[in-house]
């Protein structure tokens, strides 16, 4: 029970951290679909770019998150330097993904049609290597159990992004989604400094046999993680690729804004999520290990239940997130939101092959349901 109330404690940090951010994030929607207009097709363009940027953010860290609490928890590794390994593996992968967006600009903008505007693609490239890079310290903070210290940061950022929003579409009137990258890109970089203590009281080792163990256990990770994004972008990116209307951005935006009200509950699947995967880990070894993982399960799928019923009960209000234009994709709602509570159930249900080190599984598991995903999309 005294690990079960550890699990609430830390999850209501991570999920006041996440509502609060969310929440506030939810005034750009208003903010956005009001100051866009939904012709010029903005809203669109943002939704189909921070798609490709979520996917990408996957491929970069190559899911070193979990595979740093599996390794930093084994009594034969030392953290720091299965931190610093993992640091120095996406950092690296980091580089190389910004010379070739920089090095393949012109093909990359015309093959995502993006002609008149490469400097969209330039600045999310920065912005999402540097998330990347973030990720391993902000997970090493999970490690620590310093929940508070990963919440001030991640509602630092959210507060300053917003602050920025206001002030270039409010105070001087801009209508451009490029103000909405480069606001980005520029509170991205302010965080990265905040890491920068950390990081050198840490004693940096890179230990290559380390990494190829790490490897062997993440790339299915990495397989799990693209199929589990795509099961929240595969639809904003491919619908630009196959659509023949000519307001295709457009509609992109109108689906983008009112799947951004069900987006509540990815927000708390992943507050779940940064709570229990480093306990799931800790907890292993323990007798009553079995009964401590069904009884988080009980409770995540009662809780996400009953925000689904809140969600649905309250529609009539959540509707004026969006501006009225954007409004005719609310039917989408519900179903986003079921889909979402189904992924959270999956995460769940997958740590049997992460603690005996059976990886391979979850890509097998999940390569099926990408290529399910992707064909019923197109």
């Amino acid at each position: 029970m005294a690990n079960l109330k550890g699990l609430a404690k830390d999850t209501a940090i991570y999920g006041l951290s996440s509502i609060v951010g969310r929440f506030l994030n939810y005034l750009l929607v208003p903010l956005y679909t009001n100051y866009m207009p939904k012709d010029s097709g903005d809203y669109g363009v943002s939704v189909n770019i921070y798609a490709y940027t979520a996917l990408v953010l996957v491929v970069l860290t190559f899911g070193m998150e979990t595979t740093l609490f599996r390794f930093a928890n084994k009594a034969d590794e030392k953290p720091d330097t299965v931190f610093t390994t993992a640091l120095a593996t996406v950092g690296l992968l980091s580089v190389l993904f910004l010379l070739g967006i920089f090095g393949f600009i012109e093909p990359l903008s015309h093959m995502l049609e993006y002609d008149d505007h490469p400097e969209y693609l330039q600045m999310m490239a920065v912005v999402v290597a540097l998330d990347a890079l973030q990720a391993i310290p902000f997970s090493y903070l999970r490690f620590q159990q310093q929940a508070l210290k990963f919440a001030a940061f991640k509602l630092l950022f959210i507060v300053f992004n917003i602050v920025l929003n206001v002030f270039y579409f409010v105070v001087l009137g801009r209508t451009e989604v490029f103000y909405v990258f480069g606001i980005n890109l520029f509170c991205t970089a302010f965080i990265t400094f905040f890491f920068v203590p950390d990081l050198l009281r840490v004693k940096w080792r890179f230990d290559l046999g380390l990494l190829r163990r790490m490897l062997s256990y993440s790339w299915p990770i990495l397989v799990l993680g693209i199929a589990g994004i795509l099961n929240q972008t595969a639809d904003k990116i491919i619908y630009p690729l196959v659509s023949d209307a000519a307001d295709d951005r457009a509609q992109l935006g109108v689906y983008g804004a009112c799947v951004k009200v069900a987006m509540i509950m990815a927000m708390i699947t992943q507050a779940f999520r940064y709570a229990y995967e480093p306990l799931v880990f800790a907890k292993a070894k323990d007798r009553d290990s079995k009964e401590y993982y069904a009884q988080a399960m009980k409770y995540f799928i009662v809780f996400t239940l009953l925000a689904f019923l809140a969600v649905m009960g309250y529609m009539d209000l959540l509707k004026h997130i969006i501006d009225e234009d954007y409004r005719e994709a609310i039917p989408t709602i519900p179903v986003v939101m079921a889909a979402e509570i189904m992924m959270g159930i999956y995460f769940n249900l997958s740590f049997w092959y992460k603690l005996i080190d059976k990886t391979i599984w979850g890509a097998w598991f999940s390569l099926a349901g990408c290529v399910v995903l992707v064909a019923i999309n197109v």
